[in-house]
């Protein structure tokens, strides 16, 4: 083995990446994956959660009794707008749920619950956040200084800074309160549509009713992690078959060299199986150290990355629940390489002892395939020639390498074309169809003044409320409303029908249509927060970002009809001239004015999370491509140590080596790139698209800077290949070369 360290070396980095690139996906798809599962087990997450105005509790607790199938219950009081701080933060908008007896809905990831007066248990994302730590203390407007007995953590909503600040107070430390928050578990989930419809017609009395079930929370949230887990899951696969392919390779090729040696133990008696034994024991020298530190580089890259992600949403990290798939991850890395050397030796003991003792190829080619001309070129263009054709000669073993780079290279340009577009969602509100660029919190009577602003080209009014499917009380749809024309500032992409004209009709998103089996011409039937139901007609169908695509754009001369109360969500939307100051016309408007958030919204910590995972496996994938063409490089020479050695001979030095091995490497990374940009463009961009955002069209096709920027990448790659083996190569004694077989 000492013998061999370089080559041990090289086939165990390859084991490494493949471990490392196998696990990475693993961490983030388990993570992801059944996060939600996880989260709601540990909370005892409640089948339905009921919001409503404030109620008398006592009347609340006799209409949910009430209902068919409950198996328990709860009710509390949830204050908003409540200023939480520290010496050192403060939100003005935190949520501080009021928690009695009876089941919780949270789960205490650290510490304890409350017990009593003068304690408080604070959402993990929110402590992380702001760095709290148990036995501190948070001040909360109305309760004054609260010590911190707990950390909490339910994937009924996102955390901080996702989301409002979320804590919990003892009720024995407030005194009673109106109920305004009820949480319900059924004895058989599957009955819950019935137990909706029970519920809208007991709720006399009851105003502001809003219902969110668990499949509703799981939906918003999967959707949220969707993108990652795919991507990452076939990002393994391939990651597993390029550096199966280069190791099956590299093994082949240390057999074929050792053909000499394996002869002579047959001639002497060892039997097919102890020396494919052999083999398979020294590959696994290599493989277990190698998987191993390359496991552990894996999760470590993308654990760190995943949790972050996880507080975010609400969700408990995986921990030892993780450790049954690291495992069988690093038992695959293991076995992988072991049986791509076992096999090889195997076939090679099968021949002949006198064919193995004359070093003859396991797969007999063409008499004219080894053949070389008589007379070798020196330095010159011929070399990179050479070099191709050294490539070429192992055809199978090139298209696999130039399948294999060509997969990594789509991948990677995937990778930068979605970091690309998750920062266009992040920022620019008209990647989507919005098309203003402000919103002001001024009545709809300011309509008028707001447009003589200098810079200001359109003015409305824009309404939005939540409301729920009049025969899927569990669907929550997003209902936006203008009156007149609303593509002057929301014009998402039109997927099939035709814009919505009168007060009877509507657009509804693609999410929404799909959940509902709405197309062009059906009729919407929703339920509005007051109760009231409204029908309109579909005339439409968009492709929209915002609420999974779970929207209807309505009349607001509809909507008002149906919902006045609808008036006091009503936010002016302002359209800004080309090239006008956003400033100057934020300054004009005063305090009521805000930009206009992008699709992703308050999601932009999200986005940063992603992007950090979506880098780490970028640069794993970037170390597989490197490693194919450095391996590619170094199996040609090792099979025509020969062949290089006579062109040393002939007084090529070490500039001759290199045009030698670019010839090779230009061989490889030419076509790679071209199948690359085409498999990106034509089937892995618009495969994620439809994937990860079943509900919205958007473009993952990677722009001509990004083609360039990781053209130059690949090429980059393939330079230190060429560099590394050639300085390896230039080093041996050309006598020994020129006597290899």
């Amino acid at each position: 083995m000492r013998t061999r360290r370089r080559r041990s070396l090289l086939t165990g980095l390859g084991v490494g990446l493949a471990a490392a690139m196998l696990v990475a996906a693993l961490v983030v798809s388990d993570s992801l994956g059944f996060g939600f599962d996880r989260a709601a087990r540990a909370s005892d997450l409640p089948d339905l959660i009921v919001r409503f105005d404030p109620q008398d509790a006592g009347r609340v607790a006799q209409r949910i009794a009430a209902l068919p199938d409950v198996a328990a219950y709860t009710v509390r009081t949830e204050v908003t707008g409540v200023g939480l701080g520290t010496t050192d933060e403060f939100a003005g908008n935190g949520a501080v749920e009021v928690v009695g007896q009876g089941r919780r809905g949270y789960a205490i990831v650290a510490g304890r619950d409350v017990t009593g007066p003068g304690q408080v248990v604070v959402e993990r994302g929110l402590a992380e956040a702001w760095h709290l730590e148990l036995g501190g203390t948070l001040d909360i407007d109305g309760l004054g200084t609260e010590r911190i007995v707990g950390f909490s953590e339910s994937p009924d909503n996102v955390s901080y800074p996702l989301a409002v600040a979320r804590v919990y107070v003892s009720q024995s430390g407030v005194g009673p309160l109106a109920a305004n928050l009820a949480d319900i578990w059924l004895r058989d989930p599957r009955n819950l549509n019935e137990v909706l419809v029970q519920a809208r017609a007991t709720s006399y009395g009851l105003q502001g009713l809003r219902f969110v079930t668990r499949s509703g929370v799981r939906v918003l949230l999967d959707q949220a992690a969707g993108i990652v887990i795919d991507l990452l899951v076939a990002l393994s696969l391939i990651a597993l078959a390029t550096a199966s392919v280069m190791l099956a390779a590299s093994a082949r090729a240390e057999v074929q060299r050792r053909l000499a040696a394996i002869g002579v133990r047959r001639a002497v008696g060892a039997s097919r199986g102890h020396l494919a034994a052999t083999q398979a024991f020294e590959a696994l020298f290599v493989a277990a150290p190698a998987a191993t530190i390359g496991a552990i580089g894996g999760a470590l890259a993308t654990y760190g990355p995943t949790t972050r992600l996880l507080v975010l949403l609400n969700e408990p990290a995986p921990g030892a629940a993780l450790l049954p798939a690291l495992v069988a991850a690093w038992l695959a890395s293991i076995a992988i390489p072991v049986l791509a050397a076992a096999w090889p030796a195997w076939r090679a003991a099968g021949r002949p002892p006198v064919a193995l003792l004359r070093g003859a190829e396991l797969t007999r080619g063409s008499r004219g395939s080894t053949r070389f001309p008589a007379r070798f070129p020196t330095v010159g263009a011929g070399l990179t020639g050479l070099g191709a054709r050294l490539v070429g000669a192992r055809r199978t073993r090139l298209i696999a390498t130039v399948a294999a780079l060509g997969f990594s290279t789509a991948f990677v340009l995937l990778l930068v074309a979605l970091a690309s577009a998750l920062s266009s969602l992040e920022t620019d509100p008209q990647a989507l169809g919005k098309r203003y660029q402000l919103t002001a919190d001024l009545p709809a009577s300011a309509v008028a003044h707001v447009r003589s602003i200098p810079g200001v080209q359109a003015v409305a009014p824009r309404y939005e409320e939540e409301a729920v499917d009049s025969y899927s009380l569990g669907e929550t749809i997003d209902v936006i409303a203008y009156p007149g024309n609303h593509t002057v500032f929301e014009a998402p992409p039109l997927v099939s029908g035709k814009r919505l004209r009168g007060r009877g009709q509507t657009e509804v998103g693609l999410g929404l249509a799909q959940a509902l089996g709405l197309s062009p011409g059906s009729t919407l039937a929703i339920q509005l927060a007051s109760g009231t139901e409204l029908r309109l007609r579909v005339a439409g169908v968009v492709s929209s970002l915002d609420h999974d695509g779970r929207v209807a754009y309505v009349p607001a001369a509809a909507l008002l009809a149906a919902d006045p109360s609808a008036a006091s969500d009503e936010q002016l939307a302002v359209v800004l001239r080309p090239g006008a100051n956003a400033g100057a016309v934020s300054a004009a408007l005063g305090s009521a004015a805000a930009v206009a958030t992008g699709a992703v919204g308050r999601g932009v910590p999200l986005v940063a999370v992603l992007r950090s995972i979506l880098r780490a496996i970028a640069i794993v994938d970037g170390l597989v491509c490197l490693y194919a063409l450095i391996q590619a490089c170094a199996l040609t020479v090792q099979e025509r140590r020969r062949t290089v050695s006579v062109l040393r001979a002939f007084g090529a030095g070490g500039a001759a080596v290199r045009r030698l091995l670019a010839g090779a490497v230009i061989a490889l990374v030419v076509p790679a790139a071209v199948i690359g940009i085409l498999l990106e463009r034509l089937v892995l961009g618009p495969a994620l698209s439809r994937l990860a955002a079943s509900y919205v069209t958007l473009s993952l096709g990677a722009s001509a800077l990004e083609i360039v920027a990781v053209l130059a990448g690949l090429a980059l790659a393939g330079g230190i290949a060429v560099a590394w083996v050639a300085r390896r190569t230039t080093r041996e004694n050309v006598i020994a070369g020129m006597g290899a077989p």
